[in-house]
């Protein structure tokens, strides 16, 4: 059985070219969506907090309501406790007896009173709370159509790009494999600190791609030798020579037109 090849530099340059291709892809697609998921998470917490609100309210005015009707009963019940008291003063034997029993009807005199003046109270909140409710509706409604057209938005945006960035993703992890653990995860960190995710560039006019740092003549013939792995002392970024950069795009974009 014959041993495996093993990979020399320029297969590994063009692998990491490649993946760098199919992640800039899937950079693309996600940027399409750009901040579409995080807006519809946003109007859905939006949207949740105003509901809750709303029950809030409700659950306010309810409670209003029960202590209004406590209170009506409790006039309705001193009314007849203060009629009883009345009716009781004409039969008294002395003037002690009559005065407790005024003492008790000024009592719940001031009874009906407080529980008028709670009332009052009570219905003044019931018109605040309604005014808020009714805000709260008018914003939740206004929201909801919001939410509603970013969700249509977002959700024509992932039919057309779903299926795609799944297949680029398991292609992406496929090369991962093809790769050397360390290469992977060199690719990996600069990637994370570069603009663009863009770790592995070609050479375009004399210098590193996407920069204004030209590359001395001898490290460009260095580069197109592709006898190792050459990095840009600017940028920390993978550099791969012209042609090369061509023909993997060329093989790629194929791959591309067939997800």
């Amino acid at each position: 059985m014959a041993a495996k090849k093993e990979a020399t530099v320029e297969d590994k340059l063009r692998a990491l070219y490649d993946l760098q291709l199919i992640d800039s892809r899937v950079d693309e697609i996600r940027n399409v969506r750009g901040e579409l998921p995080l807006e519809v998470e946003d109007l859905e917490d939006e949207v949740l907090g105003l509901k809750t609100r709303m029950d809030k309210l409700k659950t306010d005015l309810e409670t209003i309501n029960y202590e209004i009707t406590a209170k009506k009963n409790l006039i309705d019940e001193s009314k007849v406790l203060i009629k009883k008291y009345a009716e009781q003063q004409k039969n008294v034997r002395n003037s002690r007896e009559f005065n407790s029993l005024a003492k008790e009807v000024e009592f719940q005199e001031l009874e009906i009173q407080l529980a008028e003046k709670n009332i009052k109270e009570f219905k003044a909140q019931i018109e605040q709370k309604k005014e808020v409710i009714a805000e709260t509706k008018e914003k939740l409604s206004e929201r909801e159509a919001h939410l509603k057209h970013k969700k249509n938005e977002l959700d024509a945006i992932l039919a057309e790009t779903e299926k795609e960035e799944k297949a680029l993703l398991e292609q992406s992890g496929k090369y991962e494999k093809q790769i050397e653990e360390r290469l992977v995860k060199a690719y990996k960190r600069i990637r994370t600190n570069v603009k663009n995710g863009l770790a592995v560039v070609p050479i375009e006019r004399g210098a590193s791609g996407g920069s204004f740092f030209t590359i001395p003549p001898q490290v460009q013939v260095e580069i197109a030798s592709r006898k190792k792995i050459i990095t840009d002392e600017h940028s920390g970024r993978i550099l791969v020579d012209p042609v090369l950069a061509e023909e993997e795009q060329e093989k790629m974009h194929k791959m591309f037109d067939k997800i």
